[in-house]
C-alpha cells in the first residue's frame, strides 16, 4: 500500500483539500493517520484565538529533564507548572463539553465527503487555506520550530574542545600589533592552535611558528592570511618543548626558513 507523502500530510493538516482518495486512505491507514494527527496538533497549537482542545500538561519528569540538562540551580528545581501561580495563569479549557473521542486510527479533524462538499460551496472559497490567516501563522510557526530544531541539532553536533594552554602575544622590535593564542583539544585528541592578532603588519605574509625556549628549534604551523587563524598541532609534538608562539613577517622568496623578523611573540602557559 502506497502511503501519503509528507507534503500531502502537511497540506491536509493545514486544511487543504486533496480529494476523496487521500481522505479515504487516511481513514484506513493507521500509520498515515498517526502522522497526520501529529501535524494537526501542531497546527491547532499555533492557531490564534481560543484553543479547540485543552493542551495536555507535561509531567514533572519533563521539567526534571530540562533542569538536569541545563545544569540549573536547586532554587529552580521545582516544576514551575505545578505551582498554584502557574496553574492560575495557564489557559483554561473552553466551557463547552469536549467532543467525543474518535475511534483509534481515525483522525478527528478530518471532514466527511458531505462536509467537504458543503465547505466548497461557502462564499469566498470557504476552505481555501491561502485565504485563512490562521493557517499562514501555523505554517510560520512550524517553520520557526523546524529552524530551531536544526539549529539545536547543529549545536549539539559541534565537537567539544578542552583548552590546554594560552598565551598573550606582545609586539617584537618595531612592531605594535598585539594578540592572543590558545591550544585546544577536541574529543578525538586533535589539538589546534587558535591565533588572533589585532592587525596585520607583515610586508610579505604572516607565518605561525612554535619555537623552543632557546630559539634553536622551531616548527611552522602555516600561513595566516588574516588577523586570525586556526592551525593543527602535529601529533606527538610536545608543547613543553615548543612553548613559544611566534608570528613572523615572511618575504615571498621561496625560502622556508624563518625570516628572523617576528611581529608578535608569546609563551604558552597552562
Amino acid at each position: 500500500m502506497q502511503h501519503l507523502d509528507p507534503e500531502s500530510l502537511s497540506l491536509l493538516a493545514l486544511g487543504e483539500e486533496l480529494g476523496d482518495d487521500a481522505a479515504d486512505h487516511l481513514r484506513s491507514c493507521a500509520s498515515c493517520a498517526a502522522d497526520y494527527m501529529g501535524l494537526r496538533r501542531a497546527v491547532v497549537a499555533a492557531r490564534p484565538g481560543p484553543l479547540d482542545d485543552a493542551l495536555e500538561s507535561p509531567g514533572p519528569q519533563v521539567w526534571a529533564g530540562i533542569h538536569s540538562a541545563l545544569g540549573l540551580s536547586t532554587a529552580v528545581a521545582a516544576d514551575p507548572l505545578a505551582s498554584p501561580t502557574s496553574r492560575d495563569s495557564r489557559p483554561q479549557p473552553p466551557s463547552q463539553p469536549p467532543p467525543s473521542p474518535a475511534p483509534s486510527g481515525s483522525p478527528t479533524p478530518l471532514l466527511s465527503r458531505e462536509e467537504r462538499t458543503a465547505r466548497k460551496q461557502e462564499p469566498g472559497g470557504g476552505s481555501g487555506w491561502i485565504r485563512r490567516p490562521g493557517v499562514w501563522l501555523a505554517a510560520a510557526a512550524a517553520t520557526v520550530l523546524l529552524a530551531g530544531g536544526v539549529f539545536w541539532s547543529v549545536q549539539q553536533n559541534q565537537p567539544a574542545v578542552t583548552p590546554l594552554a594560552q598565551a598573550e602575544l606582545a609586539p617584537v622590535d618595531q612592531h605594535s600589533a598585539t594578540g592572543s593564542a590558545r591550544v585546544v583539544e577536541a574529543t578525538d585528541g586533535q589539538r589546534t592552535l587558535e591565533v588572533r592578532v589585532d592587525k596585520n603588519e607583515a610586508r610579505g605574509y604572516q607565518e605561525v611558528w612554535l619555537i623552543a625556549p632557546d630559539l634553536s628549534r622551531l616548527v611552522s604551523l602555516g600561513v595566516m592570511t588574516s588577523e586570525s587563524g586556526t592551525f593543527a598541532v602535529p601529533a606527538g609534538l610536545d608543547l613543553g618543548e615548543y612553548p613559544i608562539v611566534d608570528v613572523s613577517d615572511e618575504p615571498v622568496d621561496g625560502n622556508p626558513a624563518h625570516s628572523s623578523v617576528s611581529i608578535v611573540r608569546g609563551t604558552l602557559a597552562t
